[in-house]
This record gives C-alpha cells, structure tokens and sequence, in this order.
C-alpha cells in the first residue's frame, strides 16, 4: 500500500545487488512512495547483480561509482542531481565487506591489509559520501541520510570479525556528521541495526545460518525481513521523522532488548523441543496458581 510519503523527493541509494538486498527492496518502495532516486554500485558488484533491472522497473538510471573513490563520488553526486533536476533529500549508505570474513581469516588472525580494506569499504566510505555531499552542497535542508548497521557494533558475536569494528565507526560517523548537517542544514543522519537477513552479503559471515536461526528464536516478533526494514527505512527518509537524528535505531523484532528467550533456551534443554518447554512450562504456572 503506498501512502505517497516520498512524493515529490530524490534520492540516492548505494548497494542494491539483487532482489535479496535491503537496498534493492527499499528503492522498490521509495517508488512505491512517489520518491526518484539513482541507483549506484561499483563496477565489480553491478557484473555480479543484476541493478539494470530495477532501474527499468524504477524509472531510474545506474551510475557506477566506489564509495572509496572521492573523485568516483562526486561524478555520482553531480551528474545524479542533474538526472533528477535538483539537490538529493534523501541517502541510503547500504554497503557492507570485509575480506578477512571472505578469506575466513579470524579475528584474532586478521590480515591488516585486509583490515583497512574493511573500515574503508563499510565505514569510512559513509564519511566520504557525507563529506561529498556536504562538499556539493547536494542534500536539501531538512534532508535525511540513512546507514546500515548490526547489533555486533555493541555486542561481540562470534564470526561477524572485523565487520563489527567497521560498524562501530559507522555509528559513530553518523553522530559526529549529524551534529555538523544537523546545525548547519537541519540534515538528520541516522543507522538503522536490522536483524540478520539473507542477502548477498549476510551468507558471507562464518555461521550465518546459525546466527539467524538464533535470533529468530530470541526476538518476541522474529527477525525482520529486507521489506521490512526498507518499510522502516521509508518512514526515515519521510518528513513524519524530522526531528530524529544521531541515533540507532534497532529494527530487529526486540532482539537488542533480550537476554533469554523461550524459544532459544529450548534449543540447550536435552531432549525437548520449543513446543515442549512450553507446555512444559505451562503446567507448572497452572499448578502454581492452583495452590494459591
């Protein structure tokens, strides 16, 4: 259902790849909404997905950049704004890699080449765009930038690696950024930390499956999908959100509040299942109340 809450704005949008990803599902609903963007991937990604489609679909146009190029950066910003015939209100930064997760080096084991690559790639290219924005002058007052972050950037979660490090100074990029665009321009700059989701990029992390599995069981309304977050991230990029700014923002069905669930502690009591704890634990609430 389309509430016509992008009307009228533009945007850009880094990293959509394929159906699965967040930024592919949330151009699909910036459209949906009445909002224009571009599209942007680096050259390599772009061979591997398949971005020209959605483009089509959109009505858009793909402009192929690195976020780790400053001169990649401004080309996009420039020729992106005169595709759409005025200054950007809306960025999504959705762009995640680590080699040293690819090459399965672990973290008490990192390649430090491999590690720069990591910052660089997931982090610091937000400061650049950010920076290039600002630069350009691209981002209308009141304007709205939002990045991709995970929970791992407060929590150790065994296989995330160095990505969470990366995610660490993404979070604090957009505080330090926000308070500049915020009192300049009125610019709120945001993360949003999603559940683990089946992406391209997700599978690539040591025991995805697992991790998955895990905080669908320790979320009271399970993990969020890439619809759903982009259904989240549409609300962001609205004018319903101006005075939000700085923060994290957890889109993650409850799981960054939880300690223990039901669901997972069954998966470490021998013999039961789910269900079974729970009838399990049902009866002993009854009896209890009984012999009040």
């Amino acid at each position: 259902m389309s509430y016509n809450l992008l009307k009228g704005k533009r945007g850009l949008i880094f990293g959509a790849l394929n159906e699965n990803s967040i930024a592919w599902k949330t151009a699909e609903r910036v459209f949906e909404e009445g909002g224009r963007f571009v599209l942007t991937n680096t050259p390599a990604s772009m061979k591997m997905g398949t971005i020209d489609k959605l483009a089509e679909k959109c009505e858009s146009i793909v402009i192929p950049a690195d976020a780790t190029n400053v001169e990649d950066l401004e080309n996009l910003i420039t020729k992106g704004m005169e595709f759409l015939g005025g200054k950007f209100d809306f960025v999504l930064h959705s762009i995640g890699m680590s080699p040293n997760v690819r090459k399965g080096r672990t973290y008490d084991d990192l390649n430090y080449h491999y590690l720069h690559q990591t910052l660089d790639i997931s982090a610091i290219s937000f400061h650049k765009v950010l920076q290039s924005c600002r630069k350009l002058d691209a981002i209308n007052d009141w304007g709205s930038v939002v990045a991709l972050s995970y929970v791992a950037a407060q929590r150790t979660l065994y296989g995330y690696n160095d990505m969470a490090d990366a995610k660490a100074l993404l979070e604090s990029i957009a505080r330090s950024f926000g308070y500049i665009y915020g009192r300049e321009k009125n610019i709120r700059i945001n993360t949003v930390s999603q559940s683990p989701t089946m992406t391209t990029a997700g599978g690539g992390i040591m025991g995805f499956d697992k991790l998955y599995d895990f905080a669908e069981r320790m979320s009271p309304l399970g993990n969020a999908s890439a619809a759903e977050c982009a259904d989240y991230l549409i609300t962001l990029f609205s004018d319903l959100t101006k005075k939000v700014t700085m923060q994290n923002l957890y889109n993650d069905g409850g799981y960054s509040s939880m300690g223990m669930s039901l669901a997972a502690m069954s998966v470490y009591t021998e013999g039961l299942d789910y269900a079974d704890v729970k009838e399990d634990l049902s009866k002993k609430g009854k009896k209890a109340t009984a012999k009040k």
